[in-house]
């Protein structure tokens, strides 16, 4: 039914785009590799622009802008859509907790934004006012107080687009739960009380697309913050696709991929177009519907050289109000500390220079026995030469605490052990770590068991995580590690007091330290006061803390 409506509709676009074909000849030739013209035998009355992951790269907003404004002189309406993880990632976003990207994609004009991961990690009080700041209100259908049958934010809104109605449905990663704060999840007795609800997620989802389609949408379209695994063996975005009907076009986030189009069979066997734009405006999607139905394209954010006048001036703004913190030069760096080789995030899946930096700054300047930085909270490289505040809060954008616990050897081990039981697939809570070397047999899969929010319950099987020696700071001698001894571990409250990335062996941990010290100005000291403004070439390479076999060896 929609889309013989949908037909009738664009049939009379066609007939208007004909009566004015002299005037405006130039707006159907081929497109020039910008993606604002529609092909020249197609009179497509709707575009939608989408990105997703932007992550703090703000310099895209004004190309976005720019593009929104040329579509509307070549299609009946333009709209704009989000996916998720967009306050998080940059300077920008952590000095303000999101309020200056928010404010930027006001001054775009967004017709849907789906809630990603990274949204949370400002906290969901902060949240909240975000999206009351938002000219959009945020979309998550899936995220709810327990025991409450309605979302928590909106789960999804019908936009207009003449006669056309599209309904856009936001869905969360389901791993929220763990990876963002945990402690914003729970009571003050430390029981869960909100849930992703992965256990539900087909039904919802389904409920959520017949309930749109009850409500006279037209077109259903995900904004899903759930990912592609280009593996086929973890729970992703296919799954949903496969296992509920009625989506027409998903549009997804989270796993960084650029995936210009790509075809899933649902449930009841139809197609599902599926499209995502990488991260960090590496390209801006732009959906089309025409009579053939939707059709996504991606345009290289780079060669698109219009800007808008409105977004830039804002840009100004900030950036000059910020100018005398981020530019402060804190010190200098003779190496380059890279945590990407090509699209791979090392910091991710192996040890790094900069892993080992920041890791480092940790033990040192705590005084603690052993100190642990996770990949996923290392967000960028440190190039040579001048170092600036800026340099190191994109390095560390969290704003998180710094504080140290008392633990066992056995809690050190099930960390290392939880820690790389993704390996070697990238996973944000790789472990970073001072004071310790340890090796990773990687002939055997991990036995690490986890209840259904993803927390640590135990092992159950060999460890993959042998041989692993702890720094005695008295000989300077590295010591095999004593199950039953007690070590002083520095960390983030993030996972030491909150159990972030389901690190639940923490949770009897005794705080020993929590002074309010934030991560970023621990890097800074240790660069200035430790390193004496120098990070020299003992950073230059890995130093070998990780040793990854394929057997124990001896």
């Amino acid at each position: 039914m929609k889309r013989k409506f949908l037909s009738i509709v664009l049939c009379l676009s066609m007939l208007l785009s004909l009566l004015t074909l002299a005037s405006c000849s130039d707006k159907n030739n081929p497109t020039d590799g910008s993606g604002t013209n529609p092909p020249a035998d197609k009179a497509a009355s709707i575009a939608i622009l989408y990105e997703n992951d932007v992550h703090c790269a703000v310099e895209g907003y004004s190309k976005l802008a720019a593009m929104k404004a040329e579509l509307k002189g070549v299609y009946d309406h333009v709209g704009v859509v989000s996916s998720g993880d967009f306050v998080q990632g940059g300077t920008l976003g952590a000095v303000s907790k999101g309020e200056y990207i928010i404010n930027l994609m006001n001054k775009v004009g967004y017709d849907a934004i789906a809630l990603g991961n990274h949204e949370f990690d400002y906290q969901l009080a902060r949240l909240v006012e975000l999206n009351n700041l938002s000219n959009t209100k945020f979309l998550s259908c899936n995220f709810a107080k327990i025991g409450e049958d309605k979302a928590y934010f909106d789960s999804y809104t019908i936009v207009s687009y003449g006669d056309v109605e599209i309904a856009y449905i936001g869905i969360t990663t389901p791993s929220t739960i763990s990876s963002s704060n945990p402690a914003q999840f729970k009571n003050e007795d430390g029981e869960i009380i909100y849930t992703f609800n992965e256990a539900d997620m087909y039904s919802l989802v389904q409920a959520n697309i017949d309930a749109a389609e009850k409500a006279g949408a037209d077109y259903v379209i995900a904004l899903s913050h759930v990912g592609y695994d280009e593996s086929d063996e973890l729970f992703d975005i296919t799954d949903i696709i496969e296992n509920t009907d009625g989506f027409d076009v998903v549009l997804d986030a989270h796993a960084h991929l650029v995936i210009e189009n790509k075809t899933i069979k649902d449930k009841s066997g139809d197609d599902v177009l599926l499209s995502s734009t990488g991260t960090k405006f590496e390209y801006i999607g732009k959906l089309t519907i025409t009579e053939d139905g939707p059709h996504t394209e991606l345009v290289e954010t780079a060669t698109y050289e219009k800007n808008d006048a409105t977004v830039d001036a804002y840009l100004a703004e900030i950036n000059e109000s910020y100018a005398e913190l981020g530019n402060r030069v804190i010190g200098q760096s003779t190496v380059t500390l890279n945590d990407y080789d090509g699209d791979t995030r090392l910091v991710r899946n192996s040890e790094t220079a900069l892993g080992n930096l920041c890791s480092d700054a940790l033990r040192v300047m705590t005084g603690a026995d052993v100190s642990f930085v996770n990949g996923g909270g290392l967000r960028a490289p440190i190039e040579a030469g001048d170092v600036t505040f800026n340099d190191i809060f994109s390095v560390f954008p969290y704003n998180n605490q710094v504080v140290t616990v008392e633990i066992t050897g056995q809690m050190l081990l099930d960390m290392l052990e939880m820690g790389v039981m993704n390996y070697p697939e990238e996973n944000g809570s790789f472990p970073s770590m001072s004071g310790v070397t340890f090796s990773l047999n990687t002939a055997i899969p991990t036995s690490v068991k986890t209840d259904e929010n993803g927390f640590f319950t135990g092992v159950d099987g060999d460890y993959r995580v042998y041989g692993v020696k702890v720094l005695d700071k008295e000989s300077g001698e590295y010591r095999d590690l004593d199950l039953n001894k007690k070590y002083v571990l520095a960390g983030f409250n993030y996972h030491l007091l909150s159990q972030g990335d389901g690190m639940a062996m923490f949770k009897d941990a005794k705080l020993t330290q929590a002074e309010g010290t934030l991560d970023i100005e621990l890097l800074e000291n240790y660069i200035v006061d430790h390193l004496g403004g120098t990070i020299g070439e003992e950073y230059a390479q890995p130093q070998g803390r990780i040793t990854f076999t394929e057997g124990y060896a001896q």
